[in-house]
């Protein structure tokens, strides 16, 4: 794991110091992800430079440096992320007579041979990993990006400037672009809506104009004679997704189980690989659990397993994954957060995230990551079972949902929709709280509040596909709090993949796998894990799986309202079933409760109307209505507004140098943590 950036073009400099010297700066922004080495290349005449920051975890040593360049010395590459099959992509380099003399054992050098013997396309097409790079290329005097099939890892890029003098930048994150003197940093007001829709600012924009996220599985080549090249898939979700509903797997449930517990068991042993101390998260969920169980079944030592626990019981699943290290007998450390140690989290925010990113399971992604960081270097996570196998109760709620919104009139509904949405929000977790007695254990009746206005606001749908996007959005007309601001077509709206052989629960999955799994929960993931300089891997996100799950029928996804009911059954077969059935918790913290108590005046100062107005950003009028009815009591705000406090506190920590009385987060370094408990 390593970060990149580079550029192509802009003002020529006539001394190769003079190129080295601004890559370092670009590259010394991100050293967090690379703090064992780092290195520069260039070529004036060219006009190209490329940098790499390396966080040492194949091949320590000096055989890793890069950036690299292949044996016949075309290619010259900066890579970030891991291919997990480049042993066996050497044997069959070997094979064909095509292996070069190996320096070190990197799957860097691995890749750069693939590229001589195969082509650059078709060696990322062999490669089964996590990455993305940039290549150039010295025969075609062209540079290209590309990213991995899923998005784990992050590339930004983009041309600034005007005419020949414009220049192309990429990068792992857009800190480093920051460094270049050609950057703009002009804020995209239309990505700003998509944030405070979604919390998260979806591929390809970003929170500056002229700046794209590369989407993932896709290749994009540029040159200073072509400059308008536009990204080039070699490998679809969406095609995936369509293909595995028109040929479903044809196999007994019990086959399928087999299957997927291979596929698994391989994609974790490759993934357990390191030359570096190996870990993994574990909240004692299906998806953790699973990850962790294989891991601990096919190896000799015990697996070093990190939690997070909360004092405030209705966030805290320490308990559950106590009881499943023990069963597994993992080596298990726990640290139990105050609210005084999460909070001293949010000042580091905006340095982490480094555009505006409001997912509040930020915050323990962020604490769980320093925790394992201080005992390994790699830690794998459970992520992505949710979106591949029906984890999340939106499936089931929409598709019941729909099934008798539809039946009932139009007005009718936004009658209803009216009349819940005037009891309080307070009124409603009251109710809540009163039912949990009466109501089976799988459902769920916190924030119950919440749950009624969110459902009562997209009672007016017209569609399965609106509903969906109502159901994962939070302001629903983001437009309109944001000064000059026009929501852009996204891949859940106005953009969206046709998916015609999906029904409507597969639909929204898919849809998930395209935009919320690799725009929230990967980005929250890799930032925080970056920001302690810790690399981590998703096993569920090995390709192979992936495809396999996409062709699953439904009925072995949800189940008599038993979601994720494949994996389970794998699961099962490693972990007895009650240590893992309860009703999903999730992975966050009270943020609006602190919004009303020790957060209370940090949200008031940003929120400040004057200071809205003068920041010409957002149209103060609905967030301050909100404000005050949040801090008040009567409705569940904390969602909306932590968007809004997201967008403030990214923009008051990048504007520093123009309000420096107003600056309130000096530091970038990540944050110190108490002493965590190990479990025997």
């Amino acid at each position: 794991m390593c970060g990149i950036t580079g550029f192509l073009g802009g003002s020529p400099m006539r001394d190769p110091a003079e190129e080295t010297a601004l890559l370092k700066r670009m590259a010394d922004r991100i050293r967090r992800r690379g703090p064992d080495d780092e290195g520069y290349w260039c070529d004036t005449n060219r006009r190209v430079g490329l940098a790499h920051r390396r966080l040492a975890i194949v091949d320590l040593s000096q055989a890793g440096h890069q950036p690299m360049t292949s044996p016949s010395g075309r290619y010259v590459v900066v890579f970030n992320g891991e291919i997990y099959n480049h042993l066996q992509l050497r044997a069959r380099l070997a094979a064909n007579g095509q292996a070069p003399a190996w320096r070190g054992h990197s799957d860097t050098e691995t890749l750069l041979a693939s590229f001589d013997a195969w082509g650059l396309e078709k060696a990322v097409e062999r490669a089964v990993g996590m990455f993305a790079f940039g290549v150039w290329d010295r025969d075609t005097d062209t540079l290209t990006l590309g990213r991995d099939r899923i998005g784990e890892k992050p590339l930004y890029y983009g041309w600034q400037g005007n005419g020949d003098q414009a220049v192309f930048l990429f990068g792992s994150e857009l800190n480093a672009l920051r460094a270049h003197p050609s950057f703009a940093g002009e804020i995209d007001r239309g990505a700003l809506c998509l944030q405070l829709r979604y919390s998260y600012i979806p591929t390809p924009y970003s929170i500056y104009e002229g700046i794209n996220k590369l989407p993932a599985g896709t290749l994009l080549t540029v040159s200073l004679k072509q400059r308008q090249a536009q990204p080039r898939a070699y490998w679809s979700c969406a095609g995936m997704a369509e293909q595995g509903a028109r040929h479903r797997f044809a196999g007994t449930a019990e086959e399928a189980v087999d299957e997927l517990d291979g596929l698994l068991r391989t994609a974790v042993s490759q993934q357990m690989i390191s030359d570096v101390p190996l870990g993994a998260f574990l909240s004692g969920g299906v998806d953790s659990s699973t990850v962790v169980a294989m891991m601990q079944a096919m190896s000799s030592q015990r697996v070093k397993t990190f939690s997070i626990g909360f004092y405030e019981q209705a966030f805290n699943e320490a308990e559950h994954a106590k009881a499943v290290a023990k069963h597994l007998g993992t080596e298990h450390t726990e640290l139990y957060v105050t609210p005084t140690e999460a909070l001293a989290v949010i000042p580091e925010l905006p340095s982490l995230y480094d555009e505006p990113f409001s997912d509040q399971s930020q915050i323990p992604t962020f604490l769980v990551s320093k925790l394992a960081r201080q005992s390994v270097t790699v830690a794998l996570s459970g992520d992505a079972g949710d979106e591949l196998f029906g984890g999340y109760m939106r499936y089931q709620l929409t598709a019941n949902l729909w099934r008798k919104l539809a039946a009932a009139p139009l007005p009718l509904r936004r009658l209803l929709a009216a009349a819940l949405k005037t009891v309080p929000s307070k009124t409603w977790d009251g109710v809540g709280r009163s039912l949990r007695w009466l109501l089976p254990s799988h459902a769920a009746t916190t924030h119950l509040g919440y749950k009624v206005r969110k459902g009562a606001s997209v009672l007016d749908s017209v569609s399965s596909d609106q509903l969906y996007l109502g159901l994962t959005s939070h302001w629903r007309d983001p437009a309109s709090l944001v000064v000059g601001g026009r929501e852009p077509a996204t891949m859940l709206a106005g953009a969206r993949p046709m998916l015609n052989a999906l029904d409507t629960v597969p639909r929204m999955m898919a849809s998930d796998m395209l935009t919320y799994l690799p725009d929230d929960i990967l980005v929250k993931v890799d930032r925080a894990a970056m920001g302690v300089s810790l690399e981590t891997r998703v096993p569920l996100l090995d390709h192979r799986v992936v495809e396999f799950a996409l062709s699953l029928p439904q009925s072995l996804k949800l189940r008599d309202n038993e979601s994720k009911w494949i994996l389970r059954r794998v699961l099962y077969r490693y972990v007895p079933r009650h240590l893992i059935e309860r009703p999903k918790m999730g992975f966050g913290v009270p943020i609006g409760e602190w919004l009303r108590g020790p957060l209370r005046d940090w949200g008031q100062s940003l929120l400040d109307e004057a200071r809205l107005r003068n920041e010409g950003m957002l149209i103060p009028d609905r967030i301050t209505q909100v404000w005050k009815e949040h801090t008040l009591g009567r409705h569940n705000w904390e969602y909306h507004l932590w968007d809004v406090l997201m967008f403030q506190a990214w923009l008051e920590h990048y504007s520093r140098d123009a309000h420096p009385a107003r600056y309130r987060f000096s530091s970038a370094e990540p944050v110190n943590m108490p002493v965590a408990g190990r479990v025997a």
